[in-house]
């Protein structure tokens, strides 16, 4: 399977306003930053799509991802390919037993 994660959210971008000469303008103005993130592993051999949405990416989101996918097949030994991010590659990732982790060229 190959993996890989997105970030999805909004974020307020407040820019200028036109208001006559001499009169400044009131505008209510709120910065908002919020995500979230969606994993996804794929299998190019029979297609199968497995996805999870959390709420942020660190080693514990990753291992709960991993677990999941590994949980939805359980009869199989599977090969995640994914890229070198410092989560998939976190000291204390937890990798499921029929779980190996392969890594993409940078």
């Amino acid at each position: 399977m190959f993996q890989d994660e997105g970030r999805f959210g909004r974020i307020s971008n407040p820019r200028s306003c036109w208001a006559p000469p001499g009169v400044r303008p009131e505008v209510a103005a709120q910065l908002v930053r919020e995500f979230t993130y969606a994993d996804a592993a794929l299998s190019p051999h029979d297609g199968v799509l497995d996805s999870l949405i959390l709420p942020e990416v660190n080693a514990e989101a990753m291992g709960l991802f991993l677990a999941e996918v590994a949980a939805r097949h359980p009869d199989d030994f599977i090969i995640m390919f994914m890229d070198q991010a410092g989560w998939h590659k976190a000291g204390d990732l937890v990798v499921p037993a029929n779980m190996r982790l392969e890594w993409l060229p940078p």
